[in-house]
């Protein structure tokens, strides 16, 4: 046998075996694109920690941030091969980047994974003088722009209960966006901004230490933290059932067109992990409700989501595209 012909025949072997190598066959890398310490970082880290633990390799988690609604790190993962080993750590607010002009994609481009989500609440400083909700909100009223408030990210699910929550009321609140739950809510412990909403989840440690002080739930139901019971902002305030609840939808994705070996492994990974009590323990400590759904069940709750989404930021006034000219249907 020739040299020549004893290369190519190896070069063929080489590259034989290596399409014939089962996904995955090296790590993974989770992009997170929200900033780190909040609740999509948080469940990422947790969720990929235990689906290690159903995978011959290591899944590595980093944060790309920024953009309009988490657009950054969403383009930055839809530029990679799509053979799943770039996922994307993502939530429900991520539906609003296209209608936010952060880019020009339906969310359809994701095959999502939801883990799971927790209620929004509003909270102050604990160095506020606004005691409840209706003493903020009427302070709002008398001077409109004038109290700082965060909500994580133009667009996010929390920017988008702050508005609904000024729909809903009267008031108007000078808006703060930040790359996520965690700065923003760094920013109200440091004095920066007066107010924050955010979820539950988010909140509970700093609520625990007396750095910020709950107002009211987002939701229509009385919140629990320990023996603490935070009421619903909808018991003074009715009119905000036209636009809330929005609910939260957290986990991650892989692109819709990864092969199906890597949605069929990244899937039976993601299912034990969901059963396993580590799971269920860290999101009954941490105030979260857990889902599980993948594939064909979470991309139909993500439509749902973003149609929502969409529509009611058209309805607030807070669009630069129309849904419409993106196909995306009203509710």
């Amino acid at each position: 046998m020739s040299k020549l012909t004893a290369l190519a025949l190896g070069t063929a072997l080489v590259c034989g075996s290596a399409s014939a190598q089962e996904y995955p066959f090296r790590d993974i890398t989770t992009v997170v694109v929200w900033g780190a310490g909040g609740g999509t970082d948080s469940i990422n880290r947790m969720i990929m920690a235990e689906m290690e633990k159903e995978l011959p390799v290591s899944i590595a988690v980093n944060n790309v941030t920024g953009g309009v609604a988490g657009s950054n790190g969403m383009v930055y993962v839809s530029n990679q091969p799509a053979d799943g080993y770039t996922l994307a750590g993502i939530s429900e607010s991520n539906v609003t980047a296209a209608v936010q002009g952060g880019w020009d994609e339906k969310f359809d481009i994701w095959y999502p994974f939801i883990v799971g989500g927790s209620p929004d609440l509003i909270s102050v400083t604990a160095s506020s003088d606004h005691q409840t909700l209706d003493d903020l909100v009427e302070a709002a009223k008398a001077n409109p722009g004038s109290i700082p408030a965060a909500a994580s990210g133009a667009g996010s699910i929390h920017h988008l209960n702050l508005l609904a929550l000024e729909q809903g009321t009267g008031s108007k609140f000078k808006f703060v966006p930040y790359g996520g739950s965690g700065p923003a809510q760094e920013a109200a412990v440091s004095g920066e901004v007066e107010v924050i909403v955010t979820s539950l989840a988010e909140q509970q440690a700093l609520i625990k230490g007396g750095q910020i002080r709950p107002l009211a739930m987002l939701v229509p139901e009385t919140g629990k933290l320990d023996d603490l019971e935070v009421p619903s902002a909808f018991d003074d305030y009715p009119a905000l059932a036209d636009h809330l609840p929005l609910k939260q939808a957290i986990g991650f994705a892989l692109l819709a067109e990864a092969p199906d070996q890597a949605k069929e492994t990244i899937g039976a990974a993601f299912t034990k992990a969901m059963a396993s009590q580590t799971v269920k323990d860290w999101a009954a400590q941490n105030y979260y409700d857990l889902s599980g759904l993948h594939g064909e069940d979470a991309s139909a709750e993500f439509a749902k989501l973003e149609s929502n989404f969409a529509w009611t930021l058209k309805d607030l006034g807070a669009t630069s595209v129309d849904p419409e000219t993106l196909n995306i249907p009203k509710p």
